[in-house]
């Protein structure tokens, strides 16, 4: 197997810093909008849109936001840019709480799902805003042979393991410090996942820092270093809906995704190990459609149905590229999604059923566009590595870029 080209050894800024630079290049300016949930005393911070403020500088603030039943101390944070879009983080799961950005009136409105309290957080069970890892999307059976040992990890889907197992990361409490720079407010947050957790070789040292830039960027930036070769596959799990968070279902949204393949999975979302051209097929969206507009042709398979799949990305040198571009008719509001990675998996909420503890959102309130290796690429040896070694430092970043049209 190749090694992964995000894991490369540490001397790798100069190319980092090239790809961050072509982020600022593409100057643009970013509104979007939040809407009163279907459920509003489960959800996220939502109330009546209100006009963008105006402000000379970027802000950042600290507050409680409750404790596990450990003891362990959760905060929230509070980034405001210069434009008056506001980020909320907590390092619970090192996730997006809520984004409250202008639509083309100018109006705020929260687009991610959430909730207003750790309490909600520790109930619920959709991944919401969360860092998902130690390997993201789904590993076959829940194992994997590396150097000849065969490593067997939780399976919490089926027979299958997804998203780092029954207490992956995002169920941890992260060390989060202030990140800010002369161009970003942000968190920096760490956390060690020790040898043996949920089945992982070796010690994983993480390091997530979430950015919000005043050209309307939300940043993710991800490192990892280990002791022992392992395997690792980390992504952001926000759920978005441009129209507003609770406003109803993202059918009407237009997408467009800079992929030209995607990759087949069988019943329970595991690979088949096939890659295949979308030209044809209800998977294109190399021209911006509707998400709705073909998604009854995916449920006549088994239930639930809907899109929950990676797709393979014409970027594919590390380099920092345009990814997916989706736009909200009503709202005008606008999000393009720049990664370093080779594939996204595009999931249109498929298994929300309006359970209270997930907000009461309904199936396809909401999409998710987790920037990734493929799925199952331990057990599929043609896939890119998701090979992690000592003396090596895994890096990706990812950017949303919101604007309005």
């Amino acid at each position: 197997m190749r090694c992964l080209s995000r894991m490369r050894r540490t001397p790798r800024g100069s190319r980092l810093a090239r790809g961050v630079l072509l982020t600022a290049a593409i100057c643009c300016t970013a509104f979007l909008k939040f809407a009163p949930a279907c459920a509003a005393d489960a959800a996220a911070p939502q109330s009546k849109p209100t006009p963008a403020r105006s402000i000379s500088k970027m802000t950042i603030s600290q507050t409680p936001f409750g404790k596990t039943p450990d003891g362990e101390a959760a905060a929230l944070w509070t980034i405001t840019n210069a434009q008056g879009l506001v980020l909320k983080l907590t390092n619970y799961g090192a996730r997006v709480v809520a984004l409250d950005v202008p639509d083309r009136a100018g109006k705020l409105a929260n687009v991610n799902f959430g909730f207003d309290s750790l309490e909600k957080y520790l109930a619920h069970g959709a991944f919401f805003g969360c860092t998902t890892g130690r390997y993201a999307n789904r590993i076959a059976r829940g194992q994997f042979e590396l150097n000849g040992t065969r490593y067997k990890l939780a399976t919490n889907n089926g027979e299958n393991h997804l998203h780092g197992g029954v207490k992956g990361i995002d169920k941890q409490v992260w060390k989060g410090v202030d990140a800010t720079t002369p161009d970003s407010a942000g968190v920096r947050f760490t956390l060690t996942s020790p040898d043996g957790d949920e089945g992982y070789p070796g010690r994983l040292d993480m390091t997530v820092t979430y950015s919000l830039t005043n050209n309307n960027e939300l940043k993710i930036e991800y490192e990892a270093k280990t002791d022992k070769p392992t395997v690792i596959n980390l992504t952001n799990h926000c759920y978005w809906n441009l129209a507003g968070a609770g406003s109803g279902d993202i059918l009407n949204h237009n997408l467009t995704l800079f992929a030209d393949k995607f990759i087949p999975v069988d019943a329970g979302g595991i690979p088949t190990g096939a890659i295949e051209k979308v030209q044809g097929t209800v998977m294109d969206f190399t021209e911006p459609h509707a998400i709705g507009s073909r998604i009854a042709e995916t449920k006549k398979g088994p239930p639930p149905g809907g899109y929950d799949h990676c797709y393979v990305l014409r970027g594919q040198s590390g380099q920092l590229a345009l990814a997916a571009r989706v736009e909200e008719p009503g709202s005008g509001r606008v999000m393009e999604v720049y990664t370093t990675e080779p594939g996204i998996q595009f999931y249109t909420g498929n298994f929300l059923d309006g359970d209270p503890k997930n907000g009461g959102y309904k199936q396809h309130a909401a999409f998710c566009l987790e920037t990734q290796h493929y799925p199952d690429s331990p057990n599929q040896p043609q896939f890119p590595s998701t090979v992690l070694k000592p003396g090596q430092t895994y890096k990706q970043v990812t950017v949303h870029r919101f604007s309005t049209k």
